[in-house]
């Protein structure tokens, strides 16, 4: 496990901070996965995410890297979804996952995910992790 590097205190607060996923699911079952992350996204919101979004991986290969389909071991069927969760602080991150993880709506919704019989979404394949600012640059003239 690498050492986090230390960061000066006024950089580390820049803003927000984010829990960061990629994970690969089968693209039978992509339209379904969807809707389920449709209204994970809405409880996210609930419990004090500010923002949620998922993306499906299209052009996923550049020469000399290791792509998300190599890292998470992806067969052809699979799609790979990569997404973020954004947060005021690691403190509001910190109290939305307890509250949703206690949320008995998230229960029903990944039951139907993670039927054996067949499995649409497999935790152990898939990556994940909390992330504080390290350079934050936009366009946009909101902030």
């Amino acid at each position: 496990m690498k050492k986090e590097i230390p960061i000066k205190a006024k950089e580390k607060n820049m803003t927000h901070y984010i829990d960061g996923f990629v994970l690969p699911i089968p693209q039978n079952h992509l339209s379904e996965y969807k809707r389920v992350a449709e209204t994970v996204a809405e409880i996210w919101k609930e419990h004090g995410a500010l923002d949620y979004c998922e993306y499906v991986g299209e052009d996923l290969k550049l020469e000399g890297t290791r792509s998300f389909p190599e890292l998470l071991d992806a067969q052809e069927d699979e799609a790979i979804v990569f997404g973020w969760v954004v947060f005021e602080s690691r403190e509001a991150r910190d109290l939305a996952n307890k509250r949703v993880a206690a949320d008995p709506r998230m229960t029903d919704l990944i039951a139907s995910l993670i039927n054996p019989s067949r499995m649409v979404f497999d935790a152990k394949r898939m990556a994940y992790g909390g992330f504080h600012p390290l350079v934050q640059s936009n366009n946009s003239k909101v902030k």
